[in-house]
């Protein structure tokens, strides 16, 4: 019954993806240069249905800043023709939308099942935390935290050779449902500890030391989602009491400056903020684990994408955190172990001066629970792709990253407080 689900599960995704939802969709970048022509952009998206990849939010867009946003087909031209005539300098990032979802699936691993080198559906992600944990009982365990708002359990396996007082490390994928690259990440870093440990010196010593808890994807309604319905849905499935529009976005749900910057109050906006901090199941469940285990916790790592940057405290504040000089030096030495494998360059900082402002994220919310070490990675790439990352890239965004957080892991188990 179960293989039976998981070929039914396969069998949809892929026929999802032989439609032509996307079909001329375009993806433009514009760096407006001045406030008339930030004032453009915010026309043409009170005009029109825009999907703003780059900030995501058209209150955040400002001179000087590159904005990529995606329009449908019927609108393209009408957006080109505005652009130029208004003499606002454009490129046209993915000429057709569809065409790159299925150049994703680019990768030439052979697989049916589960596959670290390929995105992966929900069924087989679920499939593989159970076989991964049975596989390796002395290493990992398959617990749930709570369940969706469509009723998923929230799976979450903890990683670690058991021992006494053993700090943890959270880290968590899949807070927007769009960013597939985040969740692989997630399922390379559980292989790699279970594939290396006895070996990987560092790796041992980790696990030997410290606990991991992994929650593979967050959003799980709003991931299935883009594999059935809408590939570029971001959001949870929440219905929002009052209006036709679904969905909040997870990352603006947590209680840090909650609904000031950088957030919406429309249900219908993408950076919607929910009816109040924690409204979603998925937000509250993986607050209230924290919660719980706030004495053990010691960093707080959370997987996004794209734009190559690893973040820290404060997104929802331009002031900068009391442990802004030692969150600096990691990021900037994480960020050189990263780009010694392929030369992958990654700028680092504060969110909101280095990215943009962002109220309700859930690295600040942590931070303020006192988890020093709150770390934001937003991976591959800076654009040419977007949220969709061909799979032949997995492979190599999962082997540089894992660089950065073994060696954050390394230096908060030096540095324990």
């Amino acid at each position: 019954m179960w293989a039976f689900l998981v070929l039914i599960g396969a069998a949809v995704a892929s026929a999802h993806l032989q439609d032509l939802a996307f079909d001329g969709h375009k993806v433009f970048r514009v760096i407006p240069q001045n406030d008339e022509q930030v004032e453009i952009i915010h026309s043409l998206a009170s005009k029109m249905q825009v999907d703003f990849w780059q900030p995501d939010y058209v209150k955040l867009v400002k001179p000087k800043m590159q904005v990529d946003f995606r329009v449908e087909a019927d609108k393209a031209l009408e957006v080109e023709h505005l652009l130029k005539e208004s003499k606002v300098d454009y490129k046209v990032l993915i000429d057709n939308l569809q065409t790159a979802l299925h150049a994703q699936f680019d990768s030439k691993v052979r697989s049916t099942g589960h596959s670290y080198e390929k995105y992966n559906t929900w069924e087989q992600i679920v499939a593989w935390t159970a076989d991964i944990a049975a596989q390796n009982p002395s290493l990992v365990s398959r617990s749930v935290i709570g369940e969706t708002y469509e009723g998923r359990p929230l799976y979450l396996l903890k990683l670690g050779k058991s021992g006494t007082n053993k700090k943890a490390i959270f880290m968590d994928c899949g807070f927007h449902a769009r960013e597939w690259i985040s969740p692989a990440f997630c399922q390379w870093f559980v292989k790699e500890a279970v594939e290396t440990y006895g070996t990987d010196s560092t790796m041992t010593k980790l696990l030997n030391s410290l606990d991991f808890y992994v929650l593979p994807v967050v959003n799980i309604d709003g991931y299935i989602y883009t594999w059935t319905n809408d590939r570029m849905w971001r959001k949870t499935r929440s219905k929002n009491t009052g209006s036709i529009c679904v969905g909040t976005d997870p990352n603006r749900n947590f209680n840090a400056g909650w609904c000031t910057l950088g957030a919406s109050r429309s249900p219908c906006d993408s950076t919607y903020c929910g009816s109040a901090p924690e409204s979603e199941k998925e937000t509250k469940a993986l607050a209230d684990f924290i919660r719980e285990h706030l004495s053990t916790i010691k960093a707080y790592l959370t997987i996004h994408s794209y734009s190559q940057l690893l973040l820290f405290p404060y997104s929802y504040t331009y002031t900068h955190p009391k442990d802004y000089s030692e969150l600096n030096a990691i990021a900037s030495a994480a960020t050189q172990k990263l780009s010694s494998l392929y030369n992958t360059k990654y700028v680092y900082g504060p969110g909101a001066t280095t990215i943009y402002p962002a109220a309700g994220g859930s690295d600040d919310w942590a931070y303020d629970q006192g988890i020093k070490y709150s770390f934001t990675f937003e991976l591959r790439d800076t654009g040419n792709y977007g949220f969709l990352l061909p799979e032949s890239q997995i492979k190599p965004t999962c082997e540089e990253t894992l660089l950065a957080v073994k060696y954050i892991a390394d230096y908060v188990l030096d540095h324990l407080y």
